[in-house]
Protein backbone atom coordinates (compact mmCIF):
# COMPACT_ATOMS: atom_id res chain seq x y z
CA UNK A 1 0.00 0.00 0.00
CA UNK A 2 1.41 3.38 -0.98
CA UNK A 3 2.12 6.17 1.48
CA UNK A 4 -0.60 8.25 -0.20
CA UNK A 5 -3.17 5.47 0.28
CA UNK A 6 -2.20 5.01 3.94
CA UNK A 7 -2.42 8.77 4.50
CA UNK A 8 -5.88 8.94 2.88
CA UNK A 9 -7.11 6.06 5.01
CA UNK A 10 -5.65 7.62 8.17
CA UNK A 11 -7.22 11.00 7.44
CA UNK A 12 -10.61 9.46 6.69
CA UNK A 13 -10.49 7.33 9.83
CA UNK A 14 -9.56 10.36 11.93
CA UNK A 15 -12.42 12.39 10.46
CA UNK A 16 -14.86 9.57 11.11
CA UNK A 17 -13.73 9.18 14.72
CA UNK A 18 -13.90 12.92 15.36
CA UNK A 19 -17.33 13.13 13.76
CA UNK A 20 -18.63 10.14 15.71
CA UNK A 21 -17.49 11.70 18.97
CA UNK A 22 -19.27 14.96 18.14
CA UNK A 23 -22.70 13.48 17.34
CA UNK A 24 -24.84 11.96 20.08
CA UNK A 25 -25.78 8.30 19.76
CA UNK A 26 -29.12 7.53 18.16
CA UNK A 27 -31.59 5.94 20.58
CA UNK A 28 -33.39 2.72 19.65
CA UNK A 29 -36.69 4.60 19.45
CA UNK A 30 -35.30 6.60 16.49
CA UNK A 31 -35.73 3.60 14.18
CA UNK A 32 -38.33 4.39 11.54
CA UNK A 33 -39.62 1.04 10.35
CA UNK A 34 -41.78 2.61 7.65
CA UNK A 35 -38.73 4.22 6.05
CA UNK A 36 -36.36 1.46 7.11
CA UNK A 37 -33.74 3.82 8.54
CA UNK A 38 -32.52 5.61 11.67
CA UNK A 39 -33.12 9.12 10.38
CA UNK A 40 -36.62 9.78 11.73
CA UNK A 41 -35.64 12.23 14.49
CA UNK A 42 -32.30 13.46 13.14
CA UNK A 43 -33.82 16.57 11.57
CA UNK A 44 -34.13 17.85 15.16
CA UNK A 45 -30.34 17.70 15.60
CA UNK A 46 -28.94 21.15 14.74
CA UNK A 47 -25.53 19.61 14.00
CA UNK A 48 -26.91 17.76 10.95
CA UNK A 49 -27.90 19.04 7.54
CA UNK A 50 -30.18 17.40 4.98
CA UNK A 51 -29.74 16.53 1.34
CA UNK A 52 -31.50 14.58 -1.38
CA UNK A 53 -29.74 12.10 -3.67
CA UNK A 54 -30.00 13.07 -7.36
CA UNK A 55 -28.16 10.10 -8.94
CA UNK A 56 -30.13 6.96 -9.77
CA UNK A 57 -27.67 5.04 -7.56
CA UNK A 58 -24.94 6.69 -5.48
CA UNK A 59 -22.09 4.68 -3.98
CA UNK A 60 -21.25 5.91 -0.48
CA UNK A 61 -17.62 5.37 0.40
CA UNK A 62 -15.09 5.04 3.21
CA UNK A 63 -13.13 8.11 2.03
CA UNK A 64 -13.90 11.13 -0.18
CA UNK A 65 -12.73 9.53 -3.44
CA UNK A 66 -13.95 6.94 -5.96
CA UNK A 67 -11.10 4.56 -5.17
CA UNK A 68 -12.20 3.93 -1.59
CA UNK A 69 -14.34 1.07 -0.31
CA UNK A 70 -18.08 1.21 -0.96
CA UNK A 71 -19.91 1.21 2.39
CA UNK A 72 -23.47 1.23 1.01
CA UNK A 73 -25.54 2.74 -1.79
CA UNK A 74 -28.21 5.44 -1.79
CA UNK A 75 -30.91 5.87 -4.42
CA UNK A 76 -32.48 8.81 -6.23
CA UNK A 77 -34.84 10.77 -4.00
CA UNK A 78 -33.42 9.39 -0.74
CA UNK A 79 -33.10 12.02 2.00
CA UNK A 80 -29.71 11.83 3.72
CA UNK A 81 -28.30 13.40 6.90
CA UNK A 82 -25.08 15.33 6.31
CA UNK A 83 -22.62 15.96 9.13
CA UNK A 84 -20.08 18.09 7.23
CA UNK A 85 -18.35 18.68 3.87
CA UNK A 86 -14.73 18.37 2.80
CA UNK A 87 -12.72 18.61 -0.42
CA UNK A 88 -11.91 15.31 -2.09
CA UNK A 89 -11.70 13.83 -5.56
CA UNK A 90 -13.37 16.12 -8.09
CA UNK A 91 -16.48 14.53 -9.58
CA UNK A 92 -17.85 16.21 -12.73
CA UNK A 93 -16.36 19.56 -11.70
CA UNK A 94 -17.39 19.38 -8.01
CA UNK A 95 -14.57 18.70 -5.48
CA UNK A 96 -16.84 18.51 -2.40
CA UNK A 97 -17.86 15.38 -0.52
CA UNK A 98 -20.38 15.05 2.30
CA UNK A 99 -19.93 12.88 5.39
CA UNK A 100 -23.30 11.18 5.83
CA UNK A 101 -24.66 9.85 9.13
CA UNK A 102 -27.54 7.60 8.08
CA UNK A 103 -26.87 4.55 10.26
CA UNK A 104 -23.32 4.30 8.92
CA UNK A 105 -20.67 6.95 8.43
CA UNK A 106 -19.93 7.19 4.72
CA UNK A 107 -18.81 9.80 2.17
CA UNK A 108 -21.03 10.81 -0.74
CA UNK A 109 -20.00 13.02 -3.67
CA UNK A 110 -21.74 16.40 -3.28
CA UNK A 111 -22.17 16.43 -7.08
CA UNK A 112 -25.01 13.94 -6.59
CA UNK A 113 -26.57 15.31 -3.38
CA UNK A 114 -28.62 18.52 -3.42
CA UNK A 115 -28.80 20.48 -0.16
CA UNK A 116 -32.14 20.87 1.54
CA UNK A 117 -31.80 24.14 3.44
CA UNK A 118 -28.43 25.48 4.54
CA UNK A 119 -25.16 24.23 3.06
CA UNK A 120 -23.26 21.92 5.44
CA UNK A 121 -20.36 23.24 7.53
CA UNK A 122 -16.76 22.27 6.81
CA UNK A 123 -15.34 19.19 8.54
Amino acid sequence: MSLRSRLSISLAAGALLAAAAAVPAVANDDWDGARGDWGHHQQENPRLYKGVVTASTLNLRSAPNRGSQIIRTAHKGEIVSIFCKTPGQTINGNPLWYLLTDGTWAWGAARYIDNIGAAPRWC
